[in-house]
């Protein structure tokens, strides 16, 4: 069962490569660029600047580069390090995700010139894909990159959730929650998303670049209230948050823009999905919505796997039940690990000595601070830890799935995709 998982997986995580998402979408026809439904004649236009970040933007640009051909463009987009992917016109900057660093900040800063450069006969085409919100960093003045950073870092070991994550992060910057249309102003803006956020809400897409921002100021100080941050994080985030709001959706900066989700998650499960009827098995796409605390959220996959092995219920074996979203994990240890490879730890302790296999894996190829995409596990595998002495409690207490997979040789690596639409969970039961 483990190699049929890891081929649904990777069947899914090969659907939303960039470049068929934006061949799927975008097409040339003589001098009109057709995106989607919007026919944009290039004749109209003086300029066409083509910017962007997140773990895709790189091979989005090269997809794009590719669509244009000999058209006359310029850009710059933000990528995570080891993410390349070379391009002719478009120059790429590498940067740290999901910790940002200075090269972030220079390719933001890089972007910001092109936009302020743009004019009402020019097109903005905007690059976004998960990770944006690390990549395309610019704080507000009187925060520095340090202060930036350890309000991310206090925000992603608390529980909160991506998008309470992003509404702190919208408010505190120069160029998300829609304030890089309002620097693009007055030139045309399409944007062209991965989308990485449950739902694809476009504002919290990357902290929402190119979309009005419905959250307020309010809204980031009851998310640090929520979580016990107001007095953790540094004084100059707090006065920021007093000063200015983002752009609403009134504002007439955003007559002249669209926004298209080009691949998502639940593009992905289909793909995975179909890839398991071939493989043989009934099939339930569960959810493209799982998300809450890692371990819990292991503990119920568990549950609808034990049901269908022990009564036939959704879904008569072979079942394979794929879902998929994200999950968050609260830090209480001092363990490695990410969210898939803590979810499957806690699964794993469900599913002993059953024929079952669950595995849960990152669509970017990372999970966490670690260099693999997640982990599978079968009904063998607290019996193989046990024998080398290996207590999985212990482990998943302490927030240390890495060490416990990597110990078994349960990790599951792709490197990276260049793609990002969340995690696949897939429960296969024989």
């Amino acid at each position: 069962m483990k190699k049929d998982i890891l081929e649904i997986i990777k069947e899914g995580i090969k659907s939303v490569n960039p470049l068929l998402c934006i061949r799927r979408s975008v097409r040339l026809e003589n001098d009109i660029l057709v995106i989607k439904e919007k026919r944009y004649d290039l004749r109209e236009f003086e300029n066409v600047y083509i910017v962007g970040a997140g773990k895709a933007s790189a091979k989005m640009a090269f997809a794009m580069e590719s669509i244009l051909g000999d058209k006359k463009f310029e850009g710059v987009v933000i990528t995570k390090y080891k993410h390349l992917h070379k391009t002719r016109k478009i120059k790429v900057i590498e940067a740290s995700h999901p910790v940002p660093d200075e090269n972030g900040i220079r390719g933001t800063k890089k972007i910001i010139e092109f936009l302020e450069r743009a004019k009402e006969n020019d097109l903005v085409i905007v690059l976004i894909s998960g990770g944006g919100s690390s990549l395309l960093v610019l704080p507000k003045q009187g925060i520095s990159l340090e202060e930036k950073k350890k309000t991310d870092k206090l925000l992603l070991e608390c529980g909160a959730d991506i998008e309470e994550v992003n509404t702190v992060r919208k408010h505190i910057s120069q160029i998300k929650g829609g304030f890089l249309v309002k620097k693009a102003y007055p030139a045309e803006v399409v944007s062209l998303i991965l989308s990485d956020v449950l739902g694809d809400p476009i504002d919290a897409i990357a902290s929402g670049p190119t979309s009005p921002d419905p959250t307020t100021i309010r809204d980031a100080i009851r998310v640090l209230e929520r979580y016990d941050l107001k007095e953790k994080v540094p004084k100059s985030i707090i006065t920021s948050l007093k000063k200015g709001e983002t752009p609403k959706p009134k504002d007439k900066i955003f007559k002249r823009v669209s926004n298209f989700v080009i691949g998502n998650n639940k593009m992905a499960l289909e793909s995975s999905r179909k890839k398991a009827e071939e493989l043989g098995y009934n099939t339930l796409l569960l959810s493209s919505y799982i998300e809450g605390e890692a371990k819990e959220v292991g503990k119920v996959l568990a549950s609808i796997a034990k049901e269908i092995y022990y009564s036939d219920h959704p879904l008569k074996k072979p079942a394979a039940v794929i879902s998929g979203g994200e999950t968050t994990v609260t830090i209480r240890g001092n363990g490695r690990g990410g969210r898939n490879q803590e979810l499957v730890l806690s699964a794993a302790i469900q599913i002993r000595s059953l024929d079952i296999c669950i595995a849960s894996v990152g669509t970017d190829g990372t999970d966490g601070m670690t260099d693999a995409a997640g982990a599978i596990v079968d009904g063998n595998t607290i019996k193989i830890a046990n024998k080398k002495g290996l207590e999985a409690r212990e482990y998943l207490d302490n927030n240390d799935s890495y060490s416990f997979f990597k110990a078994i040789g349960s990790l599951v690596y792709t490197g990276p995709t260049n793609t990002n639409v969340n995690d696949i969970q897939v429960i296969l039961v024989k």
